[in-house]
């Protein structure tokens, strides 16, 4: 990363985390610029991270190789139609994270000819462990996919997606996934306070075995099922609990879930595309 000239257009948590975990990859303060419009932001940004901070988006991308766009998504257009002019003489690579803003938008905001990359990060980003979806239309170039996916990883791992409704399930899967998981160990908590242990330790338990579990998952060569088998002795505990989970439909229930997700993030794509 040595050779990419960032700016960051927006720098609320997810700009942040990133501006962060590229800094402790090993990205230069020099080499990023941020564009914010809350001057207590711009102060902010600058003492922690000794980057430079402006409210001028021109001004801010003037050098850069990449440009992350970290605003709200109702916002996108507002934020990069200005820019188009500068943006096509230039052609940087716009990598967005405005969750559901489509590329055909993103492109008419740029103009013809800008490359356009699509990421969707989760929340676990903020703290190193994230998982990015990320898609690109096939003229981008190896290299151009490669300075997105180098940014993405400073925070995280990346998936690349073949197409790009596809992002909708990232976003169903990974993005709104924390939650599911959150849920669940609220419910096992309050399960084991109804059983009689005090309320601090079994939430203590609740993310101990939250953390965990996704550690050896993470350290695992993927195979859950295998691993949930490796948990569940015949006739055991964590047997009777599974089956109990199962008898009510589990796996159905999660199923529709992360449908009715998906569904619901293509609803909110088509609206932003109105505005």
């Amino acid at each position: 990363m040595s050779h990419i000239e960032l700016t960051v257009l927006g720098a609320g948590n997810m700009g942040r985390a990133l501006i962060g975990g590229l800094l402790r990859h090993g990205m230069r303060p020099e080499q990023i610029v941020v564009s914010e419009s809350q001057e207590t932001a711009r102060a902010t940004l600058s003492r922690d991270f000794g980057i430079a901070a402006t409210s001028d988006n021109a001004a801010a991308i003037r050098k850069a190789d990449l440009i992350l766009l970290a605003v709200k998504p109702q916002d996108a257009g507002a934020v990069l139609a200005p820019l188009a002019p500068q943006l096509q003489q230039r052609s940087p690579v716009v990598l967005s994270i405005a969750a559901g803003v489509r590329i055909e938008a993103l492109r008419g905001w740029c103009g013809a000819g800008v490359p356009v990359i699509r990421a969707m990060p989760n929340r676990p980003a903020l703290v190193g462990a994230g998982v990015t979806g990320l898609f690109a239309q096939a003229e981008i170039a190896a290299a151009q996919r490669g300075m997105a996916a180098q940014i993405m990883q400073s925070v995280g791992e990346v998936i690349w997606v073949a197409e790009e409704d596809a992002l909708d399930v990232v976003t169903a899967l990974s993005g709104s996934g924390p939650a599911y998981f959150f849920l669940l160990a609220e419910a096992m908590a309050k399960a084991g306070v109804d059983l009689g242990l005090p309320p601090d330790a079994a939430q203590r338990l609740s993310i101990a075995t939250l953390h965990g579990a996704g550690l050896l998952a993470h350290a695992s060569d993927g195979d859950l099922a295998r691993l949930r088998a490796e948990v569940t002795s015949k006739g055991g505990t964590t047997e009777a609990a599974l089956n109990t989970l199962q008898s009510g439909s589990f796996n159905d229930l999660i199923g529709r879930a992360i449908e009715a997700a998906t569904r619901r993030g293509r609803e909110l794509a088509a609206q932003a595309i109105r505005r």
